[in-house]
């Protein structure tokens, strides 16, 4: 299990990828490189106050394990405090506080393996995907990794140069396709964002989908439905897609209904919680909407981040009772049979609910 606690660390570089993007190499000091080792594919939880406000956003890890460094890459969003303070004022020598790496968008990689890997990003949806990209390469020898990477412009292309560096490397073993939105090249494939109908060509001339042992999937909502629905459509099983989402859409009218009347049914319900070892009953508010929000009022600092569901970072194990949570995107198929919840999400369905963060 992931340490729930922040450390601070030093940033070691900050170094512009785009216009608007940056990635950030840390300085990681002896006693916490056992705390921030990493699996490819997960993220860190990056934490400041702005403007009187804790701030905390989840950004993926950019390398592999095997070259020994951490960084992250950040995109600036428009509006966006935290991506903007990093991209305006983060400069190597500041101390940023940051939680240790978790995530469940990995993939057990094997020396002796022989598979193909195909990784679809778009725009800074290629953060985890170069990480996974970066360690299937060079843990498994006899592997092949195509990578199909969407942009609006050549110029919003994170990584280009050591994308370009991988291919001279890995001639044999790794194939490269760039998609530009709003920029015309010679070739028709390759113009247009990755919607279905492209995602359908890119199955027909590119990738044989029956070959694929893993689909690695980061980028926009709509690009990844598109290419989730296409691909199971063409008969892939769903276990060979792993997919990140960063952010999700805003509930129907309907899913926020039904969820606030549970919320409203679960009024003073007692739940059993239990972190760092230390066990307090809390009485569930419905005004405070979730587990989380309800178990930090009670004085437990329950970790978070993006409370939206996707990061799993406030991820607790529910020991009695059922709970039910709004959506799921952080969670596997595999936690959710072993009674893992997104606190972040969860209404208690009965009385003496007893969950722990610390399993």
């Amino acid at each position: 299990m992931a340490s729930l606690d922040f450390h601070k660390l030093r940033v070691a570089e900050v170094k512009r990828e785009t216009p608007d993007a940056v990635s950030v190499r840390f300085d990681l000091p002896e006693e916490l490189r056992e705390t921030f080792k990493f699996r490819a594919g997960q993220h860190l939880t990056l934490r400041r106050e702005i403007g009187g406000e804790e701030v905390r956003r989840n950004y993926s890890v950019c390398v592999a394990p095997h070259e020994n460094m951490l960084k992250v890459g950040v995109k600036q969003i428009a509006g966006g405090l935290f991506s903007g303070w990093v991209n305006a004022e983060l400069k190597a020598g500041d101390i940023v506080e940051v939680m240790a790496p978790h995530g469940s968008f990995c993939w057990t990689f094997e020396p002796e393996a022989r598979r193909e890997y195909v990784g679809f990003a778009g725009g800074s949806g290629i953060t985890p995907v170069l990480s996974l990209m970066k360690a299937a390469l060079s843990l498994e020898p006899r592997s092949r990794f195509t990578l199909i990477y969407g942009n609006r412009t050549s110029l919003g292309v994170m990584f280009l140069e050591e994308i370009a560096a991988l291919k001279d490397r890995y001639l044999d073993r790794l194939q490269v396709f760039h998609f530009l939105e709003d920029e015309e090249e010679e070739i028709e494939l390759f113009n247009g964002r990755l919607d279905r109908p492209k995602v359908e060509q890119i199955l027909s001339s590119v990738v044989d989908p029956s070959l694929v042992d893993a689909f690695f999937i980061c980028g926009p909502g709509p690009m990844m439905d598109a290419i989730e629905e296409t691909l199971l459509a063409r008969g892939v099983e769903k276990s060979k897609l792993l997919i990140e989402r960063f952010t999700t859409g805003p509930l129907s009218a309907a899913q926020a209904a039904a969820a606030r009347a549970l919320e409203e049914k679960a009024a003073g319900r007692k739940m059993s919680v239990t972190l760092n070892g230390r066990r307090m009953n809390v009485s569930f508010d419905p005004d405070k909407h979730s587990i989380l929000d309800n178990v930090r009022a009670a004085g437990l600092p329950a970790p978070f981040a993006c409370k939206g569901g996707v990061c799993a970072t406030c991820r607790a194990k529910v020991t009695a009772g059922e709970v039910s949570m709004k959506v799921n995107y952080g969670l596997s198929e595999e936690e959710l049979a072993e009674g893992y919840v997104l606190t972040c999400q969860a209404t208690p369905l009965n009385d003496d609910v007893a969950l722990t963060y610390d399993a």
